[in-house]
């Protein structure tokens, strides 16, 4: 009997070897672009031998080239009671003054660097310029810790924190905490011209406020001289009563209770002057 025969075995053909393709550079990007021209810029301000002008246009160009990262970090903060152009405007103070701190020598990029420093720049204008009513650094900073202390307190406790619990987190009075609340109605101010729906014609705030009574600044002297005129005999208070109450004549006057003009004048001046004496002896 024939054995059978050994099975062949097909070898593998081996592996192909790779080919090698030389890699094209990526294309640069924009931000390449920026940081090239960046660093371009900056060296132009760093050369010694650069006149005081083209050191200038280069410091300009820098600022103009940076202005989309201005515009980037503004929007952060859109919404919140201040023109986006104004923020701009401050967040392009922050970036000048990055400009004209950053040091190359560092190895940090620019706007790694000017991005806090905008960023805070605008922070500080919310804080010192955001107010309606100008309200003291000290109570802003504690309307902001009330701020942090209030969600972090009602997360735990399950409920809106009061005013004592507020003040044992913060280390602070009761009255503190109370004042950095009230401060918080100084950020934003209503118009009194400003209606309280939407219809047409409706009542204003300055509709609802009173105003000042002419007679008001009288009640004083009123009170004062009640008990004084009960003093009076009664002669000199029925004489009082038709000048000052009837708008009668001394002349009238003086034919209703019956005595000469000449002694109602004397009458009258001298119980005008005991009054008179009287609310001055009093005060």
């Amino acid at each position: 009997m024939t054995p059978p025969a050994d099975p062949v075995v097909e070898e593998a053909p081996p592996p192909a070897q790779p080919t090698e393709v030389a890699e094209a550079p990526a294309p640069a990007g924009p931000m390449a672009e920026v940081r090239r021209r960046s660093a371009e810029l900056f060296a132009e301000i760093a050369d010694e031998d650069a006149s005081e002008a083209a050191r200038q246009a280069s410091r300009e160009a820098l600022v103009e080239l940076h202005l989309p990262l201005v515009e980037h970090c503004a929007r952060r903060f859109r919404n919140r009671g201040e023109p986006f152009e104004d923020l701009v405007q401050v967040g392009t103070i922050g970036l000048i003054k990055s400009v004209d701190r950053f040091d190359t020598g560092r190895g940090v990029e620019f706007s790694t660097y000017a991005t806090p420093t905008i960023i805070g720049e605008i922070k500080r204008y919310f804080r010192d310029k955001g107010w309606a009513v100008r309200v003291p650094r000290r109570l802003q900073e504690l309307r902001m810790q009330i701020t942090s202390a209030t969600a972090e307190l009602t997360q735990s406790l399950g409920r809106s924190p009061t005013a004592s619990e507020l003040a044992g987190r913060l280390g602070c009075s009761v009255e503190e905490v109370v004042e950095g609340l009230e401060s918080a109605n100084a950020y934003a101010t209503l118009s009194l011209d400003a209606s309280d729906s939407s219809e047409d014609g409706a009542a204003t705030m300055l509709d609802s406020l009173g105003v000042e009574d002419a007679a008001l600044e009288h009640v004083e002297v009123r009170e004062s001289l009640k008990p004084l005129l009960d003093d009076l005999a009664p002669r000199e208070k029925k004489i009082l009563l038709l000048r000052f109450f009837k708008n009668m004549t001394q002349t009238q006057i003086a034919a209703e209770i019956g005595v000469s003009q000449m002694h109602v004048s004397r009458l009258l001046n001298r119980t005008l002057t005991q009054l008179r004496e009287s609310l001055q002896d009093a005060d």
